[in-house]
């Protein structure tokens, strides 16, 4: 198994797996950002907690995203071994939100997919 980085979007050679990948990961980085949210205001016991929690947790995730793991290209590169725990760490957190928040079930769907798609990418040209 070779662990490569992945090109640039534009400059990638795209197959029906990749393809499919990339959707599934777009996909799950918009459910980290729901999930988040759900845990946020699921978790906070007043209002402004809530508030806080639900829409600052996200922005987090975000902000952390844009800045190393942007798939268009990220302001600030890291090395391939740092880049694959960080997308996986950060992505993870939506599996830990969902556990938080009772459902369980739904944390080991996405941790499992989050693994698969993380796999696909950095082992498939």
């Amino acid at each position: 198994m070779k662990i490569e980085r992945p090109g640039p979007v534009a400059g990638r050679q795209w197959t029906p797996l990749t393809v499919g990948n990339a959707g599934l990961a777009f996909g799950l980085e918009l459910a980290m950002l729901v999930a988040l949210g759900y845990w946020g205001f699921r978790t906070g016991s007043t209002l402004a907690t809530r508030l806080l929690l639900g829409l600052g947790a996200p922005a987090a995730a975000a902000t952390v995203w844009g800045l190393f793991l942007a798939a268009g290209g990220p302001r600030f590169r890291q090395p391939l071994a740092v880049e694959i725990v960080l997308k996986l760490l950060v992505l993870g957190t939506a599996a830990l939100a969902l556990h938080a928040a009772g459902r369980t079930t739904l944390a080991w769907v996405y941790a499992g997919l989050v693994v698969v798609s993380v796999t696909i990418e950095y082992t498939t040209r």
